[in-house]
């Protein structure tokens, strides 16, 4: 979290149906395009919240124990509230809930015509889940994911450090700076600058104005995108 971050200049702010945009996104070439997972192609956040809220209870903790957490691992949101002999096991107990729930998780609005229309070594998913969690709740959606899944269990760090974007980057073969990646988290986004990635946030699980990117859209039914020689160009729709 101390780690120093380069912070890109905004242009515009998205305000109502707006959109924030720069130069730095919108006409681009980009040779690949990462994606988070949930809160950006799928909608996790009601299953998310029942099995923390089950754990919390379980453990007696406060309510707002998971406040400012969305889009970090697990381990570091429990490495937060256990003693560290107990991590292994609460985080054990923190999966096999979240794995046994998965009712109600659904593709977000956008998302799978998206993600279809980037070529299949152009896209990749870059999430903070465990790789058997991640597998559970792409299936329950019915997304069909790409062939690259960078999950927590792929990196010795999670987000805001850069090294899933990176891991993911890398799987695609293409420089992080030619990278896009797209997130609804402010630690997704810090994570994303931090590997020198250009940056598209979606509202929903944080407010326009808590997304530092160059590009926040209200829905990724706003994006489409054209692929080209080079890679691929994203545009606006109205």
């Amino acid at each position: 979290m101390g780690e120093r971050i380069r912070r890109l200049p905004l242009k515009q702010r998205w305000k109502g149906t707006r959109a924030q945009t720069t130069t730095e996104v919108l006409g681009r070439v980009f040779h690949a395009v990462l994606f988070d997972m949930d809160g950006t192609l799928i909608d996790s956040t009601p299953a998310v919240n029942r099995s923390w809220q089950r754990w919390a209870a379980e453990r007696g903790l406060d309510e707002a124990f998971r406040s400012g957490n969305h889009g970090m691992p697990a381990r570091q949101i429990v490495e937060s509230l256990v003693p560290p002999a107990k991590v292994e096991d609460a985080l054990a107990r923190v999966l096999a809930l979240e794995t046994a729930d998965t009712a109600d998780i659904t593709v977000l609005p956008g998302a799978a015509e998206l993600l279809l229309s980037i070529p299949e070594q152009q896209r990749a998913i870059v999430t903070s889940c465990a790789r058997t969690l991640a597998a559970a709740r792409i299936a329950a959606s019915g997304l069909i994911a790409p062939s690259v899944v960078v999950t927590i269990d792929d990196t010795s760090r999670g987000k805001p450090n850069p090294e899933p974007f990176l891991e993911g980057a890398a799987r695609l073969g293409v420089d992080p700076r030619e990278c896009v990646v797209i997130e609804d988290a402010p630690a997704g986004l810090a994570a994303a600058r931090a590997a020198g990635c250009a940056t598209i946030g979606v509202v929903g699980t944080h407010g326009a104005a808590e997304l530092e990117a160059d590009l926040v859209v209200p829905s990724l039914e706003r994006l489409r995108v054209r692929v080209t020689d080079g890679g691929v160009v994203f545009s606006l729709l109205p």
